[in-house]
């Protein structure tokens, strides 16, 4: 690659003018999805205001796809590359404790994970990338993804519904962007990995059956909530010496469940917990060692151990070749004391179902007040500044025309 190669047009600094004065546009995009958010695969709202915005955009707009799935395509003047740009949608079942103007509307949902500022972004670069649309070559696609939050209902919903769909085919992607906010990161910042970005995930289910006795006579029974408590005892602390301690994985359960009455032994509890990962021989490992315990708890304790396993999402890579081309562009764009690298991280994206099919380049991008510990993700005080919002759309501006309208080598 030449020492000079250009990798974003020479009129960037224009764009990135014009992308400053369209803050009020992206601060009200945002306060209009946070009032009216939406849960997974009920996006009908959400997508209908997409869709109306990118078409008044003068966009060849789909909708109803994957569910609530939109995509708007923006053709340049010439022939060239097919570039998209990802957002998704929907919010969570969370009451929101903020007492601010553009407050949830919506009883018991809100975006406490920064769809919001996902969605503001995607408009925004639509909005914005439009005003040079003579200037462009080849095609940008952007990608309003219904049921991130999942869970997934089949493989026709969510990103491996908008996959199946074909939103990368007719023509092909040449490559995919997405971000997510970052409320670890302060505002300005963006974060990247060069690889492995986030973890594959797993759901596992496991059943302890036991043997229904009197509370006074254990003895005539077999305890399924013993059994079950014993398990988790058991696997946090066997599976520490199963895996090389550099080889990171979590193991969970987030709930239990059963019984029927306070003096009876249950018949049956129920575990429901994950498992992320970074590699899929990990995963195998993990399992398998589970597995092996659950075996032997069942002889020791009398119970019956089922454990059943199903895919989440895979683990999400982005594209080394690309992803040294999109570092390039950011630390051009957006300043180089800005753009760091960062550990991959073992929360899970099915943005991993796109980065299986076309070369993919995720990143973070810092919402944090600078000075102030921020929120957590998935949070009911979640409050991401919107001072990041210009700068998350400088991203996405000029990531799209250094690898779309010019191309990369």
């Amino acid at each position: 690659m030449p020492e000079r190669e250009m990798i974003v047009p020479p009129w960037w600094p224009e764009a990135a003018q014009a992308a400053e004065g369209l803050t009020e546009e992206l601060t009200r995009l945002r306060r209009h999805f946070h009032q009216h958010p939406e849960l997974s695969h009920q996006e009908r709202r959400t997508a209908a205001a997409v869709a109306a915005y990118l078409t008044k955009l003068g966009l060849e707009v789909k909708t109803g796809i994957a569910g609530h799935g939109v995509v708007g395509r923006l053709m340049g003047a010439t022939p060239g590359r097919t570039v998209a740009w990802r957002a998704d949608m929907d919010a969570l079942p969370l009451t929101e404790e903020l007492e601010v103007p553009w407050r949830s509307k919506n009883a018991g949902v809100m975006h406490a994970c920064g769809h919001d500022f996902h969605l503001a972004i995607a408009l925004g670069a639509a909005a914005l990338l439009s005003r040079f649309r003579d200037r462009l070559s080849g095609e940008i696609r952007f990608l309003f993804q219904p049921a991130e939050e999942g869970p997934p209902q089949g493989p026709d919903s969510g990103a491996l519904g908008m996959v199946r769909a074909g939103v990368l085919d007719n023509p092909r992607v040449d490559a995919i962007f997405g971000l997510h906010v970052a409320p670890t990161l302060d505002v300005g910042q963006v974060r990247y990995c060069p690889e492995v970005v986030m973890a594959g995930s797993e759901h596992l289910i496991l059943t302890v059956t036991g043997q229904v006795a009197h509370g006074a006579t254990p003895h005539k029974g077999v305890d399924p909530i013993l059994a079950a408590a014993q398990t988790l005892v058991l696997l946090k602390s066997a599976l520490a010496q199963e895996v090389d301690s550099r080889q990171p994985f979590v193991l969970t359960f987030g709930r239990i469940a059963g019984g029927n009455r306070f003096n009876i032994l249950a018949d049956r509890v129920v575990l429901e917990g994950s498992l992320r990962f970074l590699s899929p021989g990990v995963r195998e490992r993990v399992l398998a060692a589970v597995r092996r315990h659950l075996a032997g708890l069942a002889k020791a304790t009398g119970a019956r151990l089922e454990l059943a396993t199903q895919g989440i999402y895979p683990i999400l890579k982005n594209d080394a070749r690309l992803a040294e081309r999109a570092v390039r562009i950011l630390k051009e764009c957006l300043g180089a004391r800005r753009v760091t690298a960062h550990q991959p991280a073992m929360g899970s994206e099915d943005f991993a179902y796109f980065a299986q099919e076309v070369p993919a380049f995720y990143f973070f991008l810092g919402v944090r007040t600078p000075g102030t510990r921020g929120q957590a993700l998935h949070a009911p005080d979640f409050n991401p500044d919107e001072a990041a919002l210009p700068l998350g759309l400088k991203a996405a501006a000029a990531l799209l025309l250094g690898t779309g309208a010019i191309g990369f080598r």
